[in-house]
């Protein structure tokens, strides 16, 4: 079938590959409608690897992606034939420690979506497990569908920071993931969310998604900001999304004694960690790697209203232009969130 094939580094092209799936008696097969740019896709685009993940041979791309139930296995009831869904892209070991725990997200033998040596779904269709195929609601649209991977991040960040109805929260980085983390902290309890980026057309849309207070760390000091709002006791939790070297050193600086940090972006450097600035306000830091346990009430949140991730889609492509859609990817405008390609008409 055609795909988009990462053949190298810097190397993209829309070609055919041999896919063949076969479907199994728990699987569902699925016609792949519409899947969205991860940044983690173009960073393998671009470096040819992530961390201990490296690119060694042609790779198709995508795992944020939504469609439609074609064919059933023998042992299928939840699913049918029609049903528009979207997937959760890891499929663990069911019998894996991590798994048994109910830590699937960091059992070592997963296999995601995009992630060297498996393949991608920008590509027609891909078989998956049911068990980790979801049915989207009648009012949740296949772009937004699509958009349920990067919100299940946010979410399972808002799970981490156990919330108390009230608090407020710090969130660093406007990015696609910073967004989704904003609007799961007000989902999950937050007041108000304050949202710091140096780009201000991201901070001026965060803005019109809720109350979230914008900063620009570019002109404005947050320190101060958050003084200003709380009196100088700090914020309740700091969630650190943008993968920034500096702001994620930072984190402790706003936070009020006694709060939580929760680092959700990757920085592609180690940080300097400061440990006595954590020690004096005995914060408590936790981290996610992707998600567990989260499609469904992502889902249920998206279907009631309570979260709507449509202004987060800024740029559409179709599949024929796949490769033109990762060269914006890579040098994307200060105006774009979130760049999706449809596969299906």
């Amino acid at each position: 079938m055609e795909a988009l094939v990462l053949e190298k580094k810097d190397i993209l092209n829309l070609r055919d590959i041999d896919l063949a799936e076969e479907l199994g008696p728990q699987d569902v097969r699925i016609a792949i409608h519409t899947v969205g740019i991860c940044g983690s896709d173009v960073h393998y685009y671009t470096h040819g690897a992530i961390g201990q993940f490296v690119v060694k041979e042609p790779m198709v791309l995508g795992h944020e992606a939504a469609g439609t139930v074609t064919e059933v296995g023998a042992e299928v009831t939840t699913l049918k034939a029609g049903d528009r869904v979207c997937m959760e892209p890891g499929i663990p070991d069911p019998n894996s420690r991590a798994s048994r725990l109910g830590m699937y997200n960091l059992d070592p033998a997963v296999r995601f979506w995009a992630t060297p040596p498996i393949h991608g779904v920008l590509r027609p269709s891909v078989v998956h497990p049911a068990a980790f195929t979801f049915k989207l609601p009648d009012n949740v649209s296949f772009a937004e569908g699509a958009m349920v991977e990067p919100l299940a991040v946010g979410m399972h960040a808002a799970t981490k920071a156990r919330i108390t109805p009230g608090d407020l929260a710090v969130v660093s980085g406007a990015g696609p993931i910073g967004m989704v983390t904003a609007m799961s902290a007000l989902a999950g309890g937050c007041s108000r969310v304050i949202m710091t980026d140096v780009a201000q057309p991201k901070l001026d849309l965060a803005a019109t998604l809720g109350p979230i207070t914008p900063v620009n760390v570019a002109q404005q000091n947050l320190v101060e900001v958050v003084n200003e709002m709380t009196d100088g006791w700090g914020v309740d939790i700091v969630f650190e999304c943008s993968g920034n070297e500096k702001a994620a050193a930072d984190v402790f600086e706003p936070l009020r004694p006694g709060g939580t940090v929760v680092y959700v972006g990757m920085p592609l450097e180690p940080i300097a960690y400061d440990v006595v600035a954590a020690q004096v306000k005995e914060a408590r830091i936790e981290h996610v790697f992707r998600y567990a346990h989260v499609y469904p009430r992502a889902l249920a949140l998206m279907g009631s209203g309570k979260i709507d991730v449509k202004p987060l889609i800024t740029d559409k492509f179709d599949f024929s232009q796949s490769v033109e859609a990762f060269d914006f990817a890579v040098h994307m405008p200060p105006t774009s969130v979130k760049a999706q390609i449809t596969v299906a008409g």
